[in-house]
């Protein structure tokens, strides 16, 4: 039986701010099922899953977790997989606090592409886009799709704000709905929308996020300034910590 993650990218992960047994932790667990039920590789119960975690991190909380569910099968590559695997990565979390600054990645993605709306090991494109970034000296870069609307950024969603009212991008622009976006979602409306680059400029404020950074604000997209407000940032932190404690 063949590692098919080594061979062909198959298998997905989560990556947790690891707190115990939340209501964020039930929210990646609840993807990852998702996912795994997608791809056909078979996938451990909630309490299986939190138990492979636990042991991991010896009762230590607060960390960086990845957890990696591996596909295991034949090695012909449309085979379908009779087995899992999981590899989890554990260590100290160390958040990105600085703001952030975005160009506009020219690596595009398809929104037909069904592997983008799921957190795979196949991470290849982000890689390449996040390293365009830091060589042109940017934090980061935005991803566009076929039609230059606006998806996300290597790593994280994108969260915009005018005239009191939150804005992301149409999920069936393609993107993945990050744990963290969902969290704000289920507290207060956040409207769906087609962003071209154009109207991004448009906005009083952007931010990225994820569940490593949480809310962070955009300082910088090209050669445009945004300006932030602390106070609003630190609310959008306290309701995803809200989630995020026992």
């Amino acid at each position: 039986m063949q590692l098919r993650t080594l061979l062909y990218g198959e298998g997905i992960f989560e990556t947790i701010l690891w707190r115990g047994r939340t209501k964020k932790l039930y929210r990646h667990y609840e993807r990852l099922r998702s996912s795994a039920q997608f791809f056909q590789i078979p996938c451990p119960d909630f309490e299986s899953f939190c138990n492979f975690i636990e042991e991991k991190t010896e009762n230590r909380k607060n960390l960086y977790v990845k957890f990696c569910l591996l596909s295991k099968g034949e090695s012909l590559f449309y085979a379908t997989p009779e087995q899992s695997e999981v590899l989890i990565i554990a260590k100290e979390y160390n958040p990105v606090k600085k703001p952030q600054r975005l160009c506009i990645s020219n690596i595009k993605r398809h929104s037909s592409d069904p592997v983008i709306y799921h957190k795979t090991i196949n991470y290849l494109q982000n890689i390449l886009i996040k390293r365009q970034a830091l060589k042109n000296g940017f934090d980061d870069a935005i991803i566009l799709n076929e039609r230059d609307e606006i998806t996300e950024c290597s790593s994280s969603n994108i969260l915009l704000f005018k005239d009191d009212t939150f804005f992301t991008p149409y999920r069936e622009c393609g993107l993945l709905l990050g744990t963290t976006l969902k969290t704000l979602m289920d507290k207060f409306e956040i409207k769906e929308a087609k962003i071209k680059i154009e109207d991004l400029f448009r906005y009083s404020a952007i931010f990225i996020l994820n569940s490593l950074v949480g809310v962070l604000p955009v300082c910088k997209i090209i050669d445009k300034e945004f300006s932030y407000d602390e106070n609003l940032i630190n609310y959008l932190n306290s309701l995803i910590d809200e989630e995020n404690s026992i």
